[in-house]
């Protein structure tokens, strides 16, 4: 129904940046909520950033506060997650996710979301 494509990725230093975008296509919907969740080896997955619909509310994870900046085009049906100060820790696969109804429901919840993307890794290099 929507896929969702994350692009992106790559290897970076520490205190270098990247930029992650996701693309969706399909049935898609302005009105989706979007987050940005990570998943490194040997950990479960977790949320870091999240972006409603019209863009005025945004939410992060505490550890990258400050340091990451989500974003939304809803006429090209993107959402972005740019990544300044980058940290070793924050190396992880990058998974996209659109969630179509996401009223009363926590937005840092894996289970508030309906379409996933396939991933994109990002390494951060000491």
């Amino acid at each position: 129904q929507v896929q969702l494509v994350e692009s992106g990725g790559g290897l970076v230093q520490a205190g270098g940046s990247l930029r992650l975008s996701c693309a969706a296509s399909g049935r898609t919907s302005s009105t989706y909520a979007m987050g940005w969740f990570r998943q490194a080896p040997g950990k479960e997955r977790e949320f870091v950033a999240a972006i409603n619909w019209s863009g005025d509310f945004t939410n992060f994870v505490e550890s990258v506060k400050g340091r990451f900046t989500i974003s939304r085009d809803n006429a090209k049906n993107t959402v972005s997650l740019q990544m300044n100060s980058l940290k070793p820790e924050d190396t992880a696969v990058y998974y996209c996710a659109a969630g179509a109804n996401v009223v009363r429901r926590p937005m840092y919840s894996p289970l508030t979301y309906d379409y996933w993307g396939q991933g994109t890794q990002v390494t951060v290099s000491s």
